[in-house]
């Protein structure tokens, strides 16, 4: 068998896809590693996973920090995914003139609940290839929190999955902890 000769889309074709009409504005699109790929449909619990992520690091952050909540980070010139909560720098313009760079992005935090494989796959390669120095997946159905750290060309050296009784202090701010219980659905005592 042999394999196939990819063309790779760059992010300047991509955009330029999206601004002469080939791709729709409400299209749930991204670009990874030059190919367009479909994005999961958002689901309740992923959705109340990020509103409460963001709070946690509003609250505890504060002006130190601007959470982007499914907005795109250019990794490189062939990727540029829309992680489900990028924490960057404070930009005075908040990106109005280029999407945050890796240089500019202190934590990625994708939130799963049907896209676990891909999270822990694919996003974790792209982000540790990128140099993205703390990235974590937060597991909603499972009640975990994978945590990524020491980027590679070949992947993440350091991976940690917490329980939902763990905590976690994001890199850049090591006096900083969050409980993984606290960006997830409350457990219901019976």
């Amino acid at each position: 068998m042999t394999l196939l000769d990819i063309r790779l889309l760059t992010v300047e074709e991509y955009h330029r896809m999206a601004e002469i009409g080939i791709l729709d504005e409400d299209e749930r699109v991204e670009l990874l590693a030059g190919q367009i790929v479909k994005m999961a449909a958002k689901g309740t619990a992923h959705g109340a996973a990020i509103a409460r992520t963001k709070i946690l690091l509003d609250n505890r952050l504060g002006e130190q920090i601007f959470v982007r909540l499914q907005d795109p980070v250019r990794l490189n010139n062939y990727s540029e995914p829309e992680p489900d909560i990028s924490v960057v720098i404070p930009d005075p313009l908040y990106y109005e003139d280029h999407h945050p760079t890796p240089s500019e992005i202190y934590l990625i935090i994708e939130v799963a609940d049907t896209t676990l494989r891909t999270d822990l796959g694919i996003k974790a390669n792209l982000y540790a290839q990128s140099g993205i120095a703390d990235y974590w997946v937060l597991d909603v159905n499972n009640r975990q929190l994978h945590v990524f750290r020491e980027p590679s060309q070949d992947g993440y050296l350091s991976q940690v999955i917490l329980a939902d009784d763990g905590s976690i202090c994001p890199l850049q701010f090591p006096d900083i902890s969050f409980a993984v219980r606290d960006m997830l659905r409350p457990l219901v005592s019976i």
